[in-house]
């Protein structure tokens, strides 16, 4: 079997779908559509290669999505020190899974599985003493592109458990600022000047960042952690993105899983920033290590945890 590098890459394809997906971390690519003639419309403002990532482009984020603040954490009565690998501050961010080679588990033209498994072995010198085994699956078909995850505690003890990911979506527009987003969030997280929550909830109501209804992003600077967030009565919350001179909408939409979702424009990517807007769909808000309230799960020996999040952009259907 060939080995899995950085540079590894598959291609799934439905109908005029294509999505590049990578088992280097299990990354999701790039995410477009072909229309008549060709062209390739992006929905996931993506890249090619390993060395072509900017600002954690199509990450899978487990077991903590966000920062934990000084990489520090107490979980059933011990205290634990993550590596503090935030290029932001002394952090610990995005946890283990998004720099590693996993296995390719199944695959066919318009889906892929992949595995990998985090053991109590390798990681308790890096503050996580637990074992996981890890199951994400992207699937290409009518109703667009769906990424699925399923975790199980394959230790002996209990394990603190949060699932993050990090595609950034693009309506065509050289600059995310002429778009408009909606966002579902009732409430959003205060953050220091190190990006780490203080702990305080904020609403949205009446102030500069309620996006429940679509509204232009013009200059807004977004690293904002929503939470609280609005839910059909059969528990999916939405996200999207829409540009209305090229009548072109994407939603995002998540299942009960996700509780927070993370928005950023994306301005400090120096070659590129305000380039497409990451909307992050989070089990668990950042620093959920330290306020398991805000989502945390606790995940029992042989218990397992899953979720799904898909995305569509309707004005492509049939193009």
């Amino acid at each position: 079997m060939t080995p899995v590098t950085p540079d590894t890459e598959l291609t799934l394809s439905h109908q005029n779908q294509r999505a590049v997906i990578s088992p280097w971390g299990a990354s999701l690519r790039r995410y477009l559509f072909l229309d008549i003639s060709g062209r390739e419309i992006d929905i996931v403002w993506g890249y090619s290669g390993g060395g072509g990532k900017r600002g954690g482009q199509g990450d899978v984020l487990i077991p903590f999505p966000g920062r934990i603040g000084n990489g520090r954490y107490s979980f059933d009565g011990q205290t634990f020190q993550l590596e503090c690998n935030d290029k932001e501050g002394p952090n610990a961010i995005h946890g283990f899974v998004r720099n590693i080679p996993w296995d390719i588990q199944d695959r066919d033209a318009h889906r892929v599985t992949m595995t990998v498994t985090l053991d109590t072995e390798t990681y308790s010198n890096r503050g996580y003493p637990f074992s996981l085994h890890i199951t994400v699956t992207y699937e290409l078909n009518t109703a667009g592109l769906s990424c699925a995850f399923t975790i199980k505690n394959v230790g002996d003890r209990a394990a603190p458990v949060g699932i993050g990911f990090h595609p950034y979506f693009t309506v065509g527009t050289a600059k995310i600022d002429d778009a408009e987003v909606q966002i579902p969030g009732t409430g959003y997280l205060e953050f220091n000047d190190r990006l780490v929550p203080t702990g305080k909830i904020l609403g949205v109501t009446e102030t500069l960042w309620d996006y429940r209804r679509f509204r232009p992003i013009a200059q807004q600077r977004f690293n904002h952690c929503y939470v609280d967030l609005e839910r059909t009565a059969q528990g999916v919350a939405s996200a999207a993105l829409r540009h209305i001179p090229s009548k072109r909408t994407i939603t995002i939409t998540m299942d009960s899983a996700f509780s927070a979702v993370v928005v950023y424009t994306g301005d400090a990517i120096t070659d590129a920033p305000r380039a497409a807007l990451a909307i992050e769909p989070m089990t668990c808000a950042s620093d959920a290590f330290n306020h398991p309230e805000w989502g945390l799960t606790r995940l029992v020996p042989g218990e397992t945890f899953s979720g799904s999040w898909s995305v569509n952009d309707s004005s492509q259907n049939g193009v």
